[in-house]
């Protein structure tokens, strides 16, 4: 079956304008210029929501996707903003994610969705009455507070029983997150973390098909420049696979809600931008007159969701290799991105002694093509310094690579 024709692009931009747009709609071109847990919030309602990943090496990955766009940030900002003003939630968008609180009644279909999945099952039966109840009477509980560690085999492998009910607990929207120690997460009741008016706000979408227009505008606002084609950034949209996406992408587009947008260098690919981001589309595209400062990238950072476009737009080529056998590692297992002025310029791969709060360069490779000039040697190591601050660290290891910093 032949897939439905995209929209003829109505706006033709260079790559470099399409570079900057991206860039500045993430907050990146420049970057550090949002303050405080103002900014964060800011941020996180602009895109939509930002993924969660445990793994810590230099921070957690939301943390180091707020580190290059708040100035001065603390992960105490974020977690504050989650489990004190509960002004975000954890859940689920295109993985797990945290999101505005706001956005709750949004995601009613995929929860709905999921107690399909999980409602019926023999640890929602039997598990998770016992669970609510031990809640109910000892408030929030972390997996280890349960003194029932009887097995089952779960989608993920073997665990407790009452992890698994804790889990579809929390996927179906009954349990939230109350707290995190380290990456522990512990759970409570979802009435006692989100105000009773987002809890008992209707679905505003009367029919699915409603919802996953909804949710096609929102990932295109998350990427900034959005391509069609199947990959992981269209993650987590409930019944919208390639075909169907298409479809709505060319309805958005026909109801003024999205643009079709062609980059000249690239033209046989279509891109989508939302029509609320033309503005910010229109600076991009004139003179240069912003500062060129650095920033370093988180792993799953919103800029980087779709590797494809990255290459096109950016000529960068960046895959994340912590799960990749080490034998078959390009850079490293920890490896992080830079970005200069408009451009990739290099990746780094960091290490923070905690204990010591020392950060040491293991590894800096610079992209091909890049001949660093005092400019960017002292826009590269202003970001380090602020990179220490965000850390908390008292000493950084330049290691071999003080010349890439001017020493």
């Amino acid at each position: 079956m032949a897939r439905p024709p995209l929209p003829d692009p109505t706006i033709t931009i260079t790559k470099q304008t399409a570079r900057r747009f991206v860039l500045a709609h993430h907050h990146l071109w420049p970057p550090r210029q949002l303050m405080g847990k103002e900014g964060v919030l800011r941020y996180i309602r602009h895109v939509g929501c930002i993924q969660f990943d445990p793994i810590n090496v230099v921070g957690r990955n939301p943390d180091l996707v707020l580190q290059s766009r708040v100035k001065d940030y603390r992960p105490a900002m974020l977690n504050e903003l989650l489990y004190e003003d509960r002004l975000l939630v954890d859940g689920f968008d295109k993985v797990a994610s945290i999101y505005p609180v706001e956005d709750w009644p949004y995601f009613a279909y995929l929860r709905a969705h999921r107690k399909d999945r999980y409602g019926d099952s023999e640890i929602a039966r039997e598990t998770a009455p016992h669970v609510i109840e031990q809640i109910k009477s000892r408030g929030s509980l972390s997996s280890l507070d349960f003194k029932n560690q009887e097995k089952t085999n779960w989608h993920w492998g073997p665990t407790s029983k009452a992890r698994a009910a804790l889990e579809s607990l929390y996927v179906m929207g009954k349990l939230g997150i109350h707290h995190r120690v380290r990456n522990r997460r512990y759970f409570d009741l979802i009435e006692n973390l989100l105000p009773a008016d987002v809890l008992n706000a209707p679905n505003p979408h009367a029919v699915l098909e409603a919802y996953q227009a909804w949710h096609v505008a929102r990932r295109v606002r998350g990427l900034g420049l959005a391509h069609p084609n199947s990959k992981e950034h269209w993650l987590g949209i409930l019944g919208v696979k390639s075909r169907r996406r298409r479809e709505i992408l060319a309805t958005l587009v026909e109801r003024g809600d999205l643009r079709a947008v062609r980059v000249k260098e690239i033209p046989q690919h279509t891109f989508f931008i939302h029509a609320g981001d033309l503005l910010t589309l229109e600076q991009a595209a004139g003179p240069a007159s912003r500062p060129q400062e650095a920033a370093i990238l988180a792993p799953l950072d919103n800029l980087l969701w779709d590797r494809k476009s990255l290459g096109w737009i950016f000529d960068f080529e960046y895959v994340w290799e912590v799960y990749k056998p080490k034998e078959k590692r390009e850079y490293g297992y920890y490896v992080l991105p830079v970005i200069y002025g408009d451009r990739f310029v290099a990746r780094f791969q960091p290490i923070f002694d905690k204990e010591n709060k020392a950060l040491a360069i293991q590894n800096w490779w610079w992209e091909e093509g890049v001949k660093p000039n005092p400019a960017m040697k002292e826009a590269l190591h202003a970001c380090l310094m602020d990179f220490k601050i965000y850390l908390q660290a008292e000493d950084v290891d330049f290691g071999g690579f003080g010349n890439v910093f001017g020493g």
